[in-house]
């Protein structure tokens, strides 16, 4: 029998799915939450149980300290979700969400000798290429103006300073999280990656999306959307069509 999922703080905006057959576990970007995937069950095939991730410092996790290393971040996220494997399941990971679900991949390879039947990333540099312009530790002048260029924060928010004092920290957390990576090599994934991009991302060329073909033994593809560095939101249609397709 498959097990329901009920009381963890990790996983929210489920809509339970007995008649599922596999579960797609999906993680943020930097400053994002679980609300960027709350509608994606209406989307995507019946069999598909979405299991939106939250993060701690957002949502109803506000008050909790967010992660700024990867390695504790992915064992407690493992340790969490290690209940819920009893299905196949499929990881989505949009920029610093590619990063963790491509880390936490590895873990669970190398912890139960468990793999996702399938890794999409989307958004993100391969993750042996190191961040080529860090943001986290500029001045707040500066670091706010790379917020507003990356076009991913509504501007009723970057004009609400009360808002923007809660969301400049977890900003400035997640980023850290991102920027100072340090990737170490293993073998290659067995699952097959998909790899999404924008067209007008300036975050990520072709050839940096290119290279997560490093990382599988199996199967790779790209795929290219109209959009920038949040075509997630904007493309997100195409996106979730594209996704259904290879499930």
């Amino acid at each position: 029998m498959a097990v329901s999922i009920t009381n963890t703080p990790w996983i929210e905006y489920y809509q339970p799915n007995p008649q599922a057959k596999l579960r797609l576990f999906c993680f943020p970007y930097a400053g994002g939450s679980a609300t960027v995937f709350r509608t994606w069950n209406r989307d995507l095939p019946s069999f598909v149980e979405v299991c939106p991730i939250q993060l701690p410092g957002r949502g109803s996790r506000l008050r909790e300290t967010p992660f700024t290393q990867i390695s504790p971040l992915v064992q407690t996220l493992g340790n969490a979700l290690f209940p819920y494997l009893d299905k196949p399941y499929v990881f989505f990971g949009h920029s610093l969400g590619a990063l963790i679900g491509f880390e936490l991949a590895r873990y669970f390879r190398r912890n139960i000798s468990s793999s996702p039947i399938h890794l999409f990333v989307s958004g993100r540099q391969a993750p042996h290429i190191p961040d080529p312009l860090p943001r986290h530790a500029l001045p707040e002048q500066e670091f706010l103006q790379e917020i507003k260029c990356l076009n991913g924060t509504p501007k009723e928010v970057l004009e609400n300073t009360e808002m923007m004092q809660l969301l400049i920290p977890l900003l400035r957390a997640d980023l850290v999280l991102d920027e100072a990576y340090v990737y170490t090599s293993e073998p290659r994934l067995e699952c097959p990656i998909t790899v999404f991009g924008g067209l007008e991302d300036p975050e990520t060329n072709s050839e940096q999306l290119e290279a997560w073909r490093e990382h599988t033994n199996t199967a790779f593809s790209i795929e290219m959307f109209p959009g920038n560095h949040f075509f997630i939101n904007t493309a997100q249609p195409l996106l979730l069509q594209a996704i259904a397709q290879v499930l």
